[in-house]
């Protein structure tokens, strides 16, 4: 009997032991308001912290820009570029002080910092602030308005660097550190993505070849690097798409290995030259590549190839489609031409060629673009889906020496005058214009109104057109859907 109520205890204090185990376990995972604490993952945990470590390391190499002009009249505002005017006229109210807030990265410890030229460019006083708080006078060794990219130098030495990244190797998606200095609030840093490689045709330069990010850019951010998960300078920042003038999701930088090949170029010669073939192109558009025969629209067509120029003696005619430079796939003509441009003087190149469907390997040797000169010229005008026949509405006559005179054009030039177009024809969607001189269609020459004529009347109301266009001296093709 003794030994029954033994075991009543016992069971007791296991029980209030159990309990108060209970307890305790319950209120070490509360908070101190009683609040259940959240059970972070490590890996976000260690992510967090590599953030934070990479924006330790790569801070110092960031540097502060302030640049001072003067200027004498009033000039509208350049948006889509990240200068931060703050004009203050004088008492005459004819010249003011304008500054230019931006950022900028030391690439070399002796004071070499890389920057936008739209920061710099033209400005009386430049003034860098480095991580530590020192502020230094600096001046431009070199820039290169076609990329806007500019060198300059402070007299400092022992300043921390950045590592520079192959933007070759860029992928959609990964993640990215923009470090810059917006609205003048210093060493701020913005995390994105990369939203687009090669991006061209944006306006900005004459060289674009855009990495495309969301991280947050602001006005101040422009000479600012673009870093990757590695602490790797993958970037320039330079421009933000935006209607109000601020971030709106989308921003631009400069690719590291353009950069690079512009910085490399400015310090041993001073200038930067770049690589020229001696063709007009233009982009192909789908109702282009279906004219010529193409499953896509990728590579670059050729309108026009220039006496005596590289392209002229490796035997490149008008009407050739390029879809390889040395052995890299061209998508467009962007791509094309920063190839060329980034191409060695005097090198010799291998192009691939399609010419009426069939592939030819050609060998060019680059020379030095004419300081006269453009390689190219902007893609005509896309087509619009229609019903009626592709030349109705178009008026056209014979070119005289005077009309010749009247729209720039050489004396000897053959074919035939658009004089009008009818509103809203497939011709006009299509991008003919008045004035436009067309000299072939279908690949057929014309040579005056009596060719026109007898081709186009043997065109049919379901075919596509391919007009090859000389406008103002400008020679492109143009193909007017069916």
């Amino acid at each position: 009997m003794k030994k029954r109520f033994l075991w009543v205890p016992i069971l007791l204090l296991i029980g209030f032991l159990l309990g108060g185990l209970t307890y305790f376990l319950l209120t070490k995972s509360k908070g101190s308001q009683g609040t259940l604490m959240p059970r972070t993952p490590k890996q976000i945990e260690e992510t967090a912290r590599a953030f934070s470590e990479i924006v330790k390391a790569v801070s110092p190499s960031v540097v502060n820009i302030s640049s001072t002009k003067t200027v004498k009249k009033q000039q509208a505002p350049f948006e889509d570029f990240f200068d931060y005017f703050a004009p203050a006229p004088d008492s005459k109210g004819r010249k003011w002080k304008e500054q230019s807030l931006g950022s900028g990265v030391v690439v070399a410890s002796e004071g070499l910092i890389i920057t936008n030229n739209h920061v710099v460019e033209q400005s009386e006083e430049i003034r860098v602030i480095l991580y530590d708080k020192r502020s230094f006078k600096a001046k431009v060794i070199g820039s290169d308005p076609k990329t806007d990219i500019a060198i300059i130098k402070i007299d400092v030495k022992g300043l921390q660097t950045i590592p520079w990244s192959d933007s070759d190797k860029l992928q959609v998606g990964e993640f990215v550190l923009a470090i810059g200095n917006p609205f003048g609030l210093s060493h701020t840093v913005t995390m994105g993505i990369i939203s687009a490689v090669g991006r061209a045709d944006v306006g900005i330069s004459d060289y674009e070849d855009f990495i495309q990010t969301d991280a947050a850019i602001n006005p101040g951010n422009s000479g600012g690097p673009l870093v990757n998960t590695r602490g790797e300078l993958i970037g320039i920042n330079t421009a933000i798409f935006s209607r109000t003038g601020g971030y709106q999701g989308i921003g631009f930088a400069v690719p590291s290995n353009m950069v690079r090949m512009v910085m490399e170029q400015l310090l041993k010669e001073g200038k930067v030259t770049r690589g020229w073939l001696g063709v007009t192109i233009q982009e192909l558009t789908p109702e282009l590549a279906q004219k010529f025969g193409l499953a896509s629209a990728d590579g670059a067509l050729i309108s026009d190839v220039m006496k005596g120029s590289p392209a002229s003696r490796a035997g490149i005619t008008r009407g050739d489609i390029i879809t390889r430079f040395n052995g890299k796939k061209l998508k467009d003509v962007a791509s094309l031409r920063n190839l060329v441009a980034q191409t060695k003087i005097g090198s010799e190149v291998e192009l691939i060629i399609l010419r009426k469907g069939k592939e030819y390997s050609v060998r060019v040797k680059i020379v030095e673009m004419p300081a006269d000169s453009s390689d190219y010229t902007p893609s005509a005008g896309r087509g619009a889906e229609s019903a009626e026949t592709a030349l109705s509405g178009v008026a056209v006559i014979d070119i005289t020496q005077s009309v010749s005179k009247q729209l720039g054009l050489p004396l000897d030039e053959k074919g035939v005058v658009v004089m009008k177009i009818e509103q809203g024809s497939i011709a006009e969607i299509s991008g003919l214009k008045e004035g436009d001189l067309i000299q072939e269609i279908d690949r057929q020459r014309i040579y005056n109104l009596n060719d026109f004529n007898r081709i186009a009347s043997k065109l049919k109301g379901n075919e596509q057109i391919l007009l090859f266009i000389n406008r103002g001296g400008k020679r492109f093709y143009l193909a007017l859907p069916s």
